[in-house]
């Protein structure tokens, strides 16, 4: 296996330290915090055929709806590279079972929710069956801090956490974009990117033939291109309703790409030139800038939020989402014959279960969109935060095994 880029880390500490700022700025001066997030920069008359609702540009939106775009784009090229590239660790049957198993853990997750909601939840706002979107995602690069510690760097048990976390993630966002209630018609806005993503493919992403011309290999070099067509694939994928974040995905097969597969976050891309690693390349610095808006602007917890919600959101993601996994590859292992990878043990994946009850990136923004304002989100965000505390736990506990 080839060495992760020490980027991954640099994204984890940029997200925990926002995190740590906003929590610290919650609660010696709340006013102020929530003055900052939903302040106004301006509104945009847009009209009703474009947009849903109209657009107030706040720096609620601007992190969550139109940068956190550039994360979910890095991580999802790593996906995309492990599904399709020669040597990806997802390619042909491999991707069953870990797509099976963040599935199952998906499932898991929102079933307990729904039971805690029904039999504890008391909130006055609350929606019987709502918010259950809430405890879907986990965080990719929390859980690589904890996952490098816990197996060490080249562990193939890394790499699995790593494929489940990206994909619960993403999937995690789909679903809470196709359960929007107000998707519609609107959803036809999403030919726009569709359009924008098979014209830059067609004329810059395909490999080139053999007897293309040396303008022609250059021509599919350039970057810019793409720069125009993920500026319309996100667009187009705001304005259906979905969320901004997943507007830049559509881009990622379009781009061209390398021939074979290095690895989730391998350090070798750098040596790389083909556009889309080039793309990557040039987000490291900015994406770590942007995490750690993200967790200024969506980690602030209040301490003195607790309620119901909390322990429905910790219900869910620390029993919940470890049974659906668990369960699920019992079943996909000795119902279809599908193995772990090499060298991954069934210990491996209890430790990597645990680690993935942490939840932070994704579930922080379904929160504003699948929770009523005020009380609830609050709640639910110190339960994210307590969530965190899996991972030290996954540390203790392996720490007190080796020495058994």
């Amino acid at each position: 296996m080839y060495r992760i880029s020490p980027f991954v880390r640099q994204f984890a500490l940029a997200l925990l330290a926002g995190a740590v700022l906003a929590t610290v700025w919650v609660n010696l001066a709340p006013a102020s915090y929530y003055d900052f997030i939903e302040w106004r920069i301006v509104d945009l008359p847009l009209a009703r055929w474009m947009w849903a609702t109209p657009v107030n540009v706040t720096p609620f939106m601007v992190v969550t709806d139109i940068l956190m775009a550039a994360y979910f784009f890095f991580i999802g090229k790593e996906l995309w590279e492990a599904l399709v590239l020669e040597r990806g660790a997802l390619a042909g049957r491999r991707a069953a079972l870990p797509l099976g198993v963040a599935l199952g853990g998906m499932a898991g997750a929102a079933l307990v929710w729904l039971v805690l909601q029904a039999l504890i939840e008391t909130a006055e706002e609350a929606v019987p069956g709502a918010g259950w979107t809430v405890p879907l995602g986990t965080d990719t690069v929390l859980a690589y801090l904890v996952g490098r510690r816990l197996f060490g760097a080249g562990h193939p048990a890394l790499m699995l956490l790593l494929l489940l976390s990206i994909a619960t993630d993403i999937l995690a966002l789909l679903v809470l974009g196709l359960t929007n209630p107000n998707l519609s018609i609107r959803l036809l806005w999403l030919l726009l990117p569709a359009a924008a993503c098979w014209a830059v493919w067609r004329f810059d992403g395909r490999t080139p033939d053999t007897d293309a011309t040396e303008r022609d290999r250059r021509r599919g070099l350039a970057l810019w291109p793409y720069l125009i067509a993920g500026a319309l694939s996100w667009f187009g994928v705001a304005a259906s309703g979905l969320p901004g974040a997943l507007g830049l995905l559509p881009l990622v097969p379009a781009v061209r790409h390398a021939e074979r597969s290095f690895g989730l976050f391998a350090e070798a891309e750098g040596l790389l030139h083909d556009p889309l690693n080039r793309m990557a390349h040039l987000l490291v610095w900015p994406v770590a800038v942007i995490l750690f808006l993200f967790g200024l602007i969506r980690g602030g917890v209040d301490f003195m939020a607790f309620a119901p919600t909390t322990l429905v959101l910790l219900g869910a993601l620390w029993i919940g989402r470890p049974a659906g996994m668990l369960v699920t590859a019992l079943a996909l292992a000795f119902g279809l014959g599908l193995r772990l990878p090499p060298g991954v043990r069934l210990a491996d994946l209890g430790w990597i279960v645990l680690v993935m009850a942490m939840g932070f990136t994704v579930p922080a923004v379904a929160i504003a969109a699948a929770l009523p304002g005020g009380a609830m989100q609050e709640a639910a965000r110190l339960g994210l935060a307590i969530s965190l505390l899996a991972g030290p736990a996954a540390l203790m506990l392996a720490h007190v095994a080796r020495h058994r």
